[in-house]
């Protein structure tokens, strides 16, 4: 992961725009960098998980959105471990793809990125 950029969603999806943000700034730093990192974790798993209806607090769906980011080359998708079971769920749960890993390990092996932006 040296080199990369690594965009941390450690926001829940909805209530605040910070979980929108990050999706938009990785998309956009896509076009500019080969090499994108996400990773979710805290109550940013929560940005993932399938069957959300927002229309019912009058927000914007956003879910689909997250599918974009393998057209947009953005390959590494993590989600931390210790977040899905704190929460009680699983990968089956998740909208998406992604590769689970300790936040430990996680860290550790993107201690050399260009950047990390946490949102």
């Amino acid at each position: 992961m040296s080199k990369s950029l690594v965009f941390v969603f450690s926001h829940a999806p909805h209530g605040n725009s910070l979980a929108r943000e990050t999706l938009d700034a990785a998309l956009a730093a896509s076009a500019v960098s080969e090499d994108i990192v996400a990773y979710f974790e805290g109550d940013g798993v929560y940005q993932l998980l399938k069957g959300q209806n927002p229309t019912n607090i009058k927000q914007r769906d956003v879910l689909p959105t997250y599918g974009l980011l393998d057209l947009y080359d953005v390959e590494e998708i993590y989600v931390d471990q210790q977040s899905l079971k704190e929460r009680g769920l699983s990968l089956e749960q998740l909208a998406i793809s992604v590769r689970v890993k300790q936040a430990k390990q996680f860290y550790s092996e993107c201690c050399h990125a260009h950047a990390i932006l946490r949102f």
